[in-house]
């Protein structure tokens, strides 16, 4: 029950709405004419026309008869088609009309006819052909400027028509084929863009379309073209040294670019490692002053222009070193002569001017302090400083023309008996030991000499 109640009464209230909405009014199918209605009749300069509408205006309508005004119209093209009813004017009043369903630069016809509240229909009025206006142009003058780094500046000439209201750049690549809209630049005084973030020697084109308050985008303006900054060339005949004691220098062929603002040297231990910039020179070289022997290190050299453009460095690097420590001398025994101590190496290294030897003693429980007897020339030292019942200990170094000095040799022992050298109460020209590495071995013989490859004794 309560939904039959429900159902009656939407269906009543569908009705009355029904009834309460007013259709519009349509022409008839048949060509039925009321000579006696009124025939619109537009004024002297009842026409108008732009670029997306049409405007019409007549003489008012004082026939009472008159409920309102059909509008027809044609597109005219190449193949013509008939008026057809287009829209419905309700008013008699009504005396204008503007047609906004046009596009730009397209011819159209239209006519009127009055119509009563019985249905009749006037005679058409004179037809009137109209064309819309062409789409607008762009602006007239576009510039790009070049060699940019890594950015475009486009300018333009201000589009004279008061409706501008912003422009539309549209740019591309040489390798793009369509047009992607790259930024609205709003006001029509607007006069330049720049483009930035750009790749380097890059080509790209740009152009401009500009739009109207009503809507209406333009026709693009003419192309432009522009190349951006290229980046310095790279750097050509680096070298770095190998033989320089405590530093590596660096050499490179002078870059020929005009806008040169310095070079950048960038350093790492490991050949794909990590590059750390040490500094930046105006100067085709660097001297780096490294306090370590045979410390190895790779270099790459970039350019670096006024506009902060650097040149690719990721590729090539070079090779340097400082000089090594001469080859350690190889001990080959230690004897008696006499009362003295002889000691003898074998050295094969052409660098080595002089050898260094370190001494240290031990009598009984006793260690006495170390001495080092410097400039050394040949293979042997003679020690004449040697007592009985003594263990000495010694360790040879290389010296080249630097004062650099080698890693020390294997450390020789010898140990007088009672009848070999003599009592020293008095030691001259001794001085303190420095770099004395303790590699030794006992053995039960009291006269005997062994020479270890590497090995750090723990018992006296």
């Amino acid at each position: 029950m309560k939904l039959w109640t429900l159902t009656t009464f939407l269906t009543v209230l569908t009705l009355t709405f029904s009834g309460c909405i007013g259709t519009t009014p349509k022409p008839n199918d048949s060509d039925a004419i009321d000579s006696t209605l009124p025939i619109v009749e537009l004024t002297q300069n009842g026409v108008f026309s732009d670029m997306k509408e049409i405007g019409f205006e007549w003489n008012s309508i004082k026939d009472a008869r008159v409920k309102g005004i059909y509008v027809f119209k044609q597109t005219i093209d190449k193949e013509l088609s008939e008026h057809k009813h287009f829209d419905t004017i309700k008013s008699r009043f009504v005396t204008h009309y503007v047609d906004r369903d046009v596009k730009p630069q397209t011819q159209y016809s239209y006519y009127f006819k009055t119509f009563s509240n019985d249905g009749s229909e006037s005679a058409p009025s004179q037809e009137r052909i109209v064309d819309t206006l062409p789409i607008l142009d762009s602006v007239s003058w576009i510039h790009a400027i070049q060699d940019m780094p890594k950015s475009a500046k486009i300018i333009w000439r201000p589009h004279p028509n008061q409706i501008v209201k912003s422009y539309i750049l549209e740019r591309k690549t040489l390798s793009e084929d369509k047009w992607d809209e790259l930024e609205t630049i709003k006001g029509r005084l607007s006069a330049e863009y720049i483009d930035s973030d750009l790749k380097d020697n890059h080509v790209y084109k740009y152009r401009i379309r500009v739009e109207t308050y009503n809507g209406i985008t333009s026709n693009p303006s003419a192309e432009v073209k522009v190349v951006t900054k290229a980046l310095p060339k790279q750097i050509e005949n680096i070298t770095a040294t190998k033989n320089l004691p405590k530093k590596i220098q660096l050499t490179w062929s002078a870059t020929k670019k005009v806008d040169f603002m310095h070079y950048n040297v960038y350093r790492s231990e490991d050949i794909d490692g990590g590059y750390d910039l040490v500094i930046s020179t105006k100067t085709n070289e660097y001297i780096d002053d490294i306090e370590e022997d045979g410390k190895n290190y790779f270099y790459r050299v970039s350019v670096i222009d006024k506009d902060e453009l650097e040149s690719t460095h990721d590729v090539n690097s070079i090779h340097g070193q400082t000089l090594p420590k001469p080859t350690t001398p190889s001990l080959v025994g230690a004897k008696m002569v006499g009362n003295n101590l002889e000691i003898s190496w074998k050295t094969i290294d052409d660098r080595v001017k002089s050898h260094i030897v370190t001494k240290r003693v031990k009598k009984g429980w006793f260690a006495s302090a170390g001495e080092e007897f410097v400039d050394i020339k040949g293979n042997t030292f003679v020690d004449t400083a040697i007592e009985p019942k003594t263990t000495y200990f010694y360790t040879v170094y290389s010296v080249d023309e630097f004062s650099i000095k080698s890693e020390p040799s294997i450390e020789v022992k010898f140990t007088t008996t009672q009848d070999q050298g003599k009592v020293i109460e008095i030691k001259e020209n001794i001085q303190p030991s420095v770099d004395v590495t303790k590699k030794v071995v006992e053995e039960g013989s009291q006269n005997s000499v062994q020479i270890m490859d590497d090995f750090d004794m723990s018992v006296n």
